[in-house]
């Protein structure tokens, strides 16, 4: 008889969780957790810190560095420091240390193209939708600067630390869908397809390497938006129904040679580290977790993360479908903060049964004490 595998359990935290919080790890171990996703690079954020005797509500206003930055190593962009929470110039490391002598490993959570602060810097190089609309926040990786900045942080924190693994989030295009400022605009009842097309990067790298008419595709996209918007006839169920199949995969090819290209040399400068690369299977979507083809996928992961933060059957449908259709290992991305926290051990078990072989808990720095005590269930229930 064989005896399944183990499954591996962790939870995502932030440094300032950590980072002069001397009791912070211990209590991190005492979840029953082997691993810690831990935000290397991360985008602006507002968070609450229960725990920390320093502080409650960290106000990270802009993206950031959280490991030290070598300034010679940089070219073009480069992210800024962090200036909130406790003064350290180095708090990955440090925050890594504390982790290491508590048992736990660390992987580096590693957000490459969500900036606002240098997409405000650099508009040029940032997503450029069909209307000629600046998305600020969103990075465009067919951008070479991008690209070399994205692989510039993937190369600095493996340099200067012994992580094993890197989750990187953001590997792509974020497009329309954004907490932005104050948001304000779902009252134009705008389909999840016209949301596609006001996602589609149409800046000058994405212009040059599409092999479309681009200037007639802006005028379409504009055509069908407005159509919606202003009329109140839906965009489609899909860009290719939208735009047509030769027009949508000519977008997909686009979007898939510069992910993997990007992916690839970041496996190549990572070296024998697992690469774990937060992901969803439909190539139209673009947002943290970059929309690919999971079937055939090059370079393959060392796994494929998949977030499960909306209804339980939802989450277990995807990850039955997502098991189906690769062979890398899938890690459920597991929402600790949703409205049911007693439901966490049952919906833990099910992810497992349809095919993740780890789980990552979001999140234990953000965890009231009745979350924390649904991951502690989790842990101990899916062995």
């Amino acid at each position: 008889m064989v005896t399944p595998a183990a499954v591996g359990h962790g939870a995502f935290a932030y440094t300032w969780d950590l980072v002069g919080d001397p009791s912070a790890a211990a209590r991190f171990a005492d979840l029953g957790i082997d691993t810690v996703t831990l935000q290397a690079a991360y985008h602006s954020v507002r968070a609450t810190t229960a725990w920390h005797p320093a502080h409650r509500v960290v106000h990270a206003e802009h993206a950031a560095a959280y490991f030290r930055i070598r300034p010679e190593r940089w070219r073009g962009l480069r992210p800024p420091v962090p200036a909130w929470g406790v003064e350290d110039d180095d708090r990955f490391g440090t925050a890594t240390a504390a982790l290491a002598a508590a048992g736990l490993r660390t992987e580096a959570w590693v957000v490459l193209t969500h900036s606002s602060v240098l997409g405000r810097s650099a508009p040029s190089l940032a997503v450029r939708n069909a209307y000629g609309e600046v998305f600020s926040h969103a990075l465009c990786p067919a951008q070479s600067a991008v690209r070399d900045y994205a692989l510039t942080t993937v190369q600095e924190i493996c340099e200067q630390y012994d992580v094993p693994a890197l989750m990187l989030e953001a590997c792509g295009w974020l497009g329309f869908e954004h907490a932005s400022q104050h948001e304000k605009t779902s009252g134009a009842d705008l389909s999840a397809c016209a949301r596609e097309l006001l996602s589609i990067c149409l800046c000058p790298a994405c212009s040059e390497r599409l092999t479309l008419d681009v200037s007639r595709l802006a005028i379409d996209v504009r055509t069908i938006v407005d159509r919606e918007l202003q009329e109140g006839v839906l965009a489609g169920g899909s860009l290719a129904e939208a735009l047509g199949t030769e027009r949508a995969e000519a977008i997909y090819r686009h979007r898939n040679e510069v992910i993997t290209g990007l992916v690839r040399e970041a496996a190549e400068l990572a070296g024998d580290r697992e690469l774990l690369l937060m992901a969803t299977d439909d190539p139209q979507v673009t947002g943290p977790d970059v929309g690919v083809e999971l079937t055939g996928f090059e370079p393959s992961p060392a796994a494929f993360v998949l977030k499960c933060w909306d209804d339980e059957e939802s989450a277990i449908g995807r990850m039955k479908v997502a098991a189906g259709r690769t062979g890398v290992p899938l890690v459920a991305n597991v929402n600790a903060l949703g409205e049911r926290p007693a439901e966490l051990p049952a919906l833990a078990a099910r992810l497992v049964a349809a095919g993740a072989s780890q789980l990552r808990y979001y999140h234990a720095g953000l965890a009231s004490p009745a979350r924390l005590a649904a991951i502690r269930a989790a842990v101990q229930e899916v062995p």
